[in-house]
């Protein structure tokens, strides 16, 4: 199974989220073409409720504990609630930090 597509599944299942934007991000970094190594995550989700920043994005690295551990390099992530995201989602600018590898100019 591809990364981003087991990412997908487990977050669904995990999260229930009400919106979820994976992208894809590896080919930005040196390296070969085609591999999954760098994604950026947004995730709005109820069970974000009562949770702290910290403890949302540890709850994701949880959740994709396996991916994390077996190649996958870099993980950005926004995580909302959903009354956050409804006031925020028009406004939302979300880029990644350079990474060391990155090829882009």
């Amino acid at each position: 199974m591809k990364i981003q597509t087991a990412i997908k599944e487990k977050i669904t299942l995990e999260l229930l989220p009400i919106e979820l934007q994976i992208e894809n991000e590896s080919d930005l970094h040196s390296g070969p073409k085609g591999r999954e190594t760098h994604f950026k995550l947004l995730i709005v989700s109820e069970k974000f409720q009562d949770l702290s920043r910290l403890q949302r994005q540890q709850l994701v690295f949880k959740i994709l504990a396996l991916e994390l551990n077996s190649g996958v390099h870099a993980l950005s992530q926004r995580t909302y609630t959903p009354l956050e995201w409804e006031k925020i989602k028009t406004d939302l600018q979300f880029n990644s930090p350079e990474c060391l590898g990155n090829t882009k100019n």
